[in-house]
């Protein structure tokens, strides 16, 4: 082939028109659709990660006490979260470690919705501490109470016992750590509801060491029940040493059953 021709030839591609298909091929490279959907993944992350609708700002918890929501909301740590950093299952597990709470399920939902349900450790009486109140749950720990709960047994300290609540102490290492929460005797709270349920008149239990739980009988002296389940034998014991001593014209300072074997009486 002549040079000129060649020239001509290679001048004619360089100059030929573009086709429909070459501008297709051009558009629709793997290339280049690739690189058009990372510009709109990162300007969709970018807008989500600048909009306040993807931040969780309303948490509402379900089965908790009203004055318990705002410990349960600081604990999960989700405040203020976006949707796209929430752990749901460690902010159940941090939720959790509440003393107050016996377990929490923590729900995502798009685009910042969020919802904690809790089985709350519900108390069964009232401790009274110098004057201060904490609730005794099922299990017999010990919690600040959070309010007063009508209908519950009242137990009071006659002694300083030193309920250290949140009290903290530094290890080895330095680190503050929180001690453990306090727990009532297992013979002292079963023996106070029991007591409760024999008398639904008592209102109010005393307690010390030396002569287990207590109450002020309504005739005018102080009667000393010790702890244990027994309560009903020697709630039998107290009434038949009552009986006798109104039966002589007497009045005691004080009964003490809480050894019913060896009860006693002090007169006045």
């Amino acid at each position: 082939m002549p040079k000129t021709a060649k020239k001509r030839q290679r001048r004619n591609r360089w100059h030929s028109p573009l086709t429909k298909e070459s501008v297709k091929r051009f558009i629709f490279s793997s290339r280049w659709i690739s690189a058009l959907l990372l510009a709109a993944s990162i300007g969709a992350l970018y807008l989500m990660g600048n909009e306040s609708e993807f931040y969780l700002y309303t948490i509402p918890v379900e089965g908790a006490h009203a004055s318990l929501e705002a410990d349960v909301v600081a604990a999960s740590g989700l405040f203020g979260t976006h949707i796209f950093a929430a752990d749901p299952t460690a902010a159940a597990k941090k939720i959790s470690d509440l003393p107050e709470v016996l377990s929490a399920v923590v729900t995502l939902s798009w685009p910042n919705e969020v919802t904690i349900m809790i089985e709350e450790d519900t108390p069964v009486a009232l401790w009274r501490d110098k004057g201060k109140l904490y609730w005794v749950t099922d299990s017999g720990a010990l919690m600040i109470a959070r309010g007063q709960t009508d209908g519950l047994l009242i137990m009071e300290s006659e002694i300083e016992t030193a309920v250290a609540l949140s009290s903290k102490t530094e290890n080895e290492e330095g680190e503050t750590a929180v001690a453990s929460l306090p727990f009532l005797p297992k013979s002292v709270l079963d023996g106070a509801l029991m007591l409760r349920d024999l008398r639904p008149n008592i209102e109010q239990l005393y307690y010390r060491p030396a002569g287990g739980l207590s109450y002020q009988d309504g005739r005018g002296w102080r009667v000393y029940f010790g702890e244990g389940t027994d309560m009903n034998q020697k709630l039998v014991v107290y009434e038949a040493i009552i009986a006798d001593l109104q039966e002589r014209g007497l009045t005691p300072a004080y009964v003490s059953v809480s050894n019913q074997e060896k009860p006693y009486y002090a007169e006045r």
